[in-house]
């Protein structure tokens, strides 16, 4: 699937999106009424009213009758009020009730509650925050401190040594954020670290019914671990000797560890909806936070149906910095959520630190795996144990070979080796399986789907995990060998790893459907086994049945990429208060890395091929040059409207990203959207064969030396030839902004995009911008 010409998936993405779209907004329904988002036009409220909330409540009760059946008020289906980052409520109503509410005055769009999904040591050293050369760029300034990142994830837990205070400065005057206590969460919880703890459950609470106080903390505490691993990741305290059973060990540290936490609790056990996350942004802002870290997602829809895309336009407005993932649905095409462009948009890659195990058969051939297992039972390396697999075929797994709860029969796998292959439930759960139906081991084979990506796993039982092409080896001869034995032998922590970074197999990857002119994702991070801080009340495999407890858990996912792209965010918002989210986005992408540590291009850990921007993005964060990036592409809010200007939205459907302001569509980028600044460079030529030319806008702003000249370099295209004006940019001034334009001119059309760079070069910077030429399919 992964082979095929994206753009022939046309027809596969609208069904993908309206599942999706469909699938967001399945919720439990109570009494017939759901939630729905619901965005107001402030400026149409009438002068009787004195506030929002009375003039909201007059609409909900025009369209419920005054007062429905059970005696509600409009007031008692309100759910939030939204006034910081856009104007709106969150309420209950039945479907009829939502169309009579969008004929209302004053109301711009109705949008149905969605749900969304959370995406689930080594990494400062791998990105160089730890080198020597990085002290002085990345010396500890007191402007360090006065940084505030908020998590929207399940929690924090205030107890990890991560989140310890000791030599921060007081909480900055400007942070108007709080503490909201509850069932394990009290005021002194919160110090100089976590400087805000908020929780958000009435959407929840609306589609599922009242929390469970047994099973889950109705206050910011983290019983998931999720938000405390991705949290400490942004701005983890160092804290000296973490490991997960050994493994790992060194000093875990985030990557803006001065930086300050503020975390908002939107998810459940149930999932995140979209009412509850959308109040957090809303409320983040308003409480000062200048990062946002959002290691969700809920599938794509049109800009101005996405509640969260319209949510962070209104917080970039403030100046927030949004990052979010990208999504776990790779290697699949066209499987990215958070695409839009003022949003940065993370995928996930693995670092060059590994935890070896070995299968050796009872041919004596031996076969590389990883493991974080460390129990008391273990196999000897010198003996050799009965293998069995269930499945019927080794290439094709089925349903009796996914190792699936109940069905092992404890009469074919007691004291054997036990091979599942990977999918359908969790990786862990599936040894659990396995040692209650009395097996000794687990060897979990990746299949067609994860390729030859390891992810390393806290098993409860001796198991090693093995890729698609070892798996199907193994799994033959256990099928064709009368007798087949195995062994397992997990070895520990190994670093140095080549070649890495390696695109992650579950990473989302693009094209961006939504605007094939705005490449996504932006970027690549460390998203595979990840160390960092974890919840004290649950286990490292996420299993009730599991009796184990650690300070520090390992995972992976585009939610561990997301939080190292937020926290070197923070790092640079610190060393440049002034500089807005494009700002430090361009910085992150213009100096971002294409090759590996072995100088070849980055590759895909699904098949081993060379990655496409659609892919890594811009390339693979490094920190250290992104804090002095010489020139960014800066984008304000005005632009990124005239951006949606040219997405064919009605004049109502741009109304929910004006909030109060009077934005209009006066320039509209030349009607081609191509032209935002941003820091990749799309040319996408439409079905119509007689368009041979396309020109391009760039401005590029002086944040380097103030006297410096840019040349140009751009590699060749097949299809097309490429042509910039001015070949050279001479800087005069700090701040100094010089324009360029980019001609492309096709001299065939391909049938598959075609992918380059386009790198300005100074005598001590370089600014790279990756280059997409897509020509669509002739109607």
């Amino acid at each position: 699937m992964a082979n095929k010409n994206p753009l022939q998936k046309c027809f596969l993405f609208i069904i993908l999106s309206i599942n999706l779209i469909f699938l967001q907004a399945e919720t439990v329904q109570i009494s017939g009424k759901k939630t729905f988002v619901i965005h107001m036009d402030r400026s149409a409220m009438p002068s009787p009213y004195t506030n929002q909330l009375q003039w909201y409540s007059s609409k909900i009760n025009s369209v419920t009758q005054r007062k429905s059946q059970e005696g509600e008020e409009g007031n008692d289906r309100i759910l939030y009020t939204y006034q910081t980052a856009f104007h709106g409520l969150a309420a209950q109503l039945t479907e009829e009730e939502a169309e009579r509410l969008k004929e209302e005055d004053g109301v711009v769009a109705v949008i149905p509650e969605t749900r969304y999904e959370l995406h689930t040591t080594r990494s400062p050293t791998f990105l160089g925050l730890e080198r020597q050369e990085s002290e002085k760029v990345w010396a500890e300034r007191v402007t360090d401190h006065d940084v505030v990142v908020g998590v929207l994830d399940t929690g924090i837990w205030p107890e990890s040594e991560s989140f310890n205070d000791t030599g921060m400065s007081p909480v900055p005057s400007t942070w108007r954020g709080t503490c909201e206590t509850g069932k394990g969460f009290l005021k002194r919880n919160c110090n100089r670290k976590i400087v805000g703890a908020r929780v958000f459950y009435r959407g929840y609470e609306a589609a599922t019914g009242k929390i469970d106080e047994e099973l889950e903390y109705k206050s910011p505490r983290d019983k998931d671990g999720h938000g405390t691993h991705t949290a400490a990741t942004v701005a983890g305290s160092p804290v000296k000797g973490a490991n997960l059973f050994g493994f790992a060990y060194g000093t875990a540290r985030g990557m803006s560890p001065k930086a300050r936490v503020a975390a908002y609790k939107v998810c459940w056990v149930g999932g995140c909806f979209s009412s509850d996350i959308l109040s957090a942004v809303d409320q983040a802002v308003a409480d000062g936070v200048q990062v946002l870290s959002i290691s969700l997602g809920g599938g794509i829809s049109t800009y101005s149906r996405d509640s969260l895309s319209i949510a962070t336009f209104g917080a970039m407005e403030m100046g927030v910095f949004v990052s979010c993932s990208a999504g776990n649905g790779g290697p699949d095409p066209i499987s990215l959520t958070n695409v839009s462009p003022w949003i940065t948009t993370v995928g996930a890659s693995t670092m060059d630190r590994d935890f070896p195990a070995t299968v050796k058969l009872g041919t004596m051939r031996t076969f590389k795996g990883v493991s974080l297992y460390k129990g008391r039972a273990v196999l000897s390396k010198n003996k050799q144990y009965p293998l069995v697999y269930l499945g019927r075929n080794a290439s094709s797994p089925d349903p009796t070979s996914f190792c699936l709860d109940g069905a092992l029969d404890q009469r074919h796998v007691a004291g054997k080796i036990v091979i599942c292959d990977r999918g359908v439930s969790p990786r862990v759960q599936k040894g659990q399986v396995v040692k209650r139906a009395g097996g000794i081991g687990m060897i979990l084979t990746n299949t067609a789907t994860n390729g030859e990506e390891l992810v390393a796993d806290s098993h409860l039982l001796p198991a090693v995990a093995v890729g698609e092409k070892e798996g199907k080896l193994i799994k033959q001869y256990a099928m064709t060998s009368r007798k087949a034995t195995a062994t397992l032998e997990v070895l520990g922590t190994i670093i140095g790893i080549k070649p890495s970074p390696v695109v992650a197999a579950f990473s989302s990857r693009g094209p961006n459907f939504l605007s094939l002119e705005i490449l996504k994702p932006d970027l690549l991070a460390p998203g595979v086994n990840i160390l960092a801080a974890w919840t004290g009340d649950l286990a490292p495999s996420s299993l009730s049945s599991d009796p184990r407890r650690v300070k520090f858990n390992i995972l992976s996912g585009t939610s561990m990429s997301c939080p190292h792209v937020s926290g070197v965010a923070a790092l640079i918002r610190s060393r440049h208060p002034d500089w807005s989210p494009a700002a430090i986005k361009s910085a992150l992408m213009t100096t971002a890395y294409v090759h590996d540590n072995t100088l070849k291009p980055l590759t895909d850990a699904s098949g081993a091929a060379p990655s496409s921007p659609y892919d890594h993005g811009a390339g693979h964060i490094d920190p250290l040059k992104a804090i002095d990036p010489g020139l960014v592409y800066d984008i304000g809010p005005q632009d990124y409207f005239y951006f949606l200007c040219t997405q064919d939205l009605s004049p109502s459907q741009l109304k929910v990203f004006t909030k109060h302001s009077n934005r209009s569509c006066k320039h509209t980028l030349a009607k081609n959207p191509g032209n935002l600044n941003y820091p990749a460079i799309s040319a996408l030529f439409p079905e119509n064969t007689r368009v041979k030319s396309m020109t391009l806008r760039r401005t590029l702003t002086n944040v380097g030396p103030h006297i410096a000249s840019y040349k140009v370099s751009v590699s060749p295209f097949k299809g097309a030839s490429v042509t910039v004006q001015p070949k050279t940019l001479n800087f005069t001034t700090k701040h100094q902004k010089l324009s360029y334009t980019v001609t492309f001119t096709t001299r065939m059309r391909m049938k598959r995009p075609e992918f380059g760079g386009l790198v300005w070069k100074s005598t001590t910077h370089k600014v790279r911008s990756p280059v997409i030429i897509t020509w669509l399919p002739p109607l």
